[in-house]
């Protein structure tokens, strides 16, 4: 009986203790995450004026990568992206891989935003290129863990087409070496032209009414 009551009591302890750190955990998170709504906004909705897009809902595996991505200088460092360049800095003022997994956590937990269409393109044959992109990230762009392929259903219009054009010009994914992931996107972007470019993200820009019309 003793025993039983010691061990309960050790169980308890140690449930209490857990609790304590994930709420220091979250507290730290939110804390953080002001540093990023200077930029992407209160709610992560995002900021086209400064080239912040809405990160609202990201998955958390994909935030934590490209935090770490920014923080090692792998993305964000090269000259013609000005945007990156603004994220390297910010990144690095982070405390280590704890403040990373405590913010992606808020991050991945905020509801999605929805994003206004800026980008005008031929629908049906960026519906025709997207079947290259489909299978990495889903069909309807639903994205892809096991692939490391983010979701692009509801991304920012605009901050899709500027991915595209910064893989296929190597301003993203410049080294391969640290960025093997980015750099296979820049190998799929390397064949799009900007009309291309245009067309896909138009299509991509549909997604979002899909989701509209089938909420979960």
């Amino acid at each position: 009986m003793y025993i039983r009551l010691k061990s309960s009591l050790l169980v308890l302890g140690l449930s209490s203790l857990v609790g304590t750190f994930s709420a220091k955990a979250a507290d730290r998170g939110t804390q953080v995450f002001k540093l990023c709504s200077y930029c992407h906004g209160d709610h992560g909705e995002g900021n086209p004026t400064i080239g912040a897009p809405s990160i609202a809902g990201l998955p958390d595996w994909y935030v934590k990568r490209q935090l770490l991505n920014f923080r090692s200088g792998a993305r964000g460092a090269h000259p013609r992206d000005a945007a990156g360049m603004r994220m390297y800095p910010m990144a690095r003022t982070l405390n280590g891989e704890k403040d990373i997994e405590a913010v992606v956590v808020v991050v991945a937990a905020l509801p999605q935003v929805k994003t206004e269409d800026t980008i005008k393109g031929h629908v049906v044959k960026g519906q025709n290129t997207f079947k290259v992109c489909a299978t990495c990230h889903g069909v309807n762009g639903e994205g892809n863990q096991t692939l490391n392929a983010p979701a692009l259903a509801g991304a920012s219009d605009w901050y899709l087409l500027k991915q595209l054009h910064n893989f296929k010009h190597k301003i993203r994914a410049f080294d391969p070496a640290r960025d093997p992931i980015g750099a296979g996107m820049a190998a799929m972007a390397a064949g799009l032209s900007d009309e291309d470019m245009l067309n896909v993200v138009s299509y991509i820009n549909t997604f979002k009414y899909k989701q509209a019309a089938n909420p979960k």
